[in-house]
């Protein structure tokens, strides 16, 4: 398993501006389905901060930071 930690911007509409918001998640990646996250998080424009080798059940919410 992978711990992966990415910045993604998301867009939110606030009264009549458009505001862009960078939304940071850790998440337990396996290494299997690894190349597709990183192309999923580079598609929404985000950036990876950091990968470590963990260990844990595939899918489980890190939490947020």
């Amino acid at each position: 398993m992978f711990k992966v930690t990415a910045c993604v911007p998301s867009q939110t509409r606030i009264r009549t501006q458009r505001e862009l918001q960078n939304t940071y998640f850790t998440k337990l990646v396996p290494y299997d389905n690894w190349f597709r996250e990183q192309q999923r998080i580079m598609k929404m424009g985000g950036k990876i901060i950091k990968v470590q080798l963990a260990t844990g059940k595939p899918g489980t919410n890190t939490g947020l930071l």
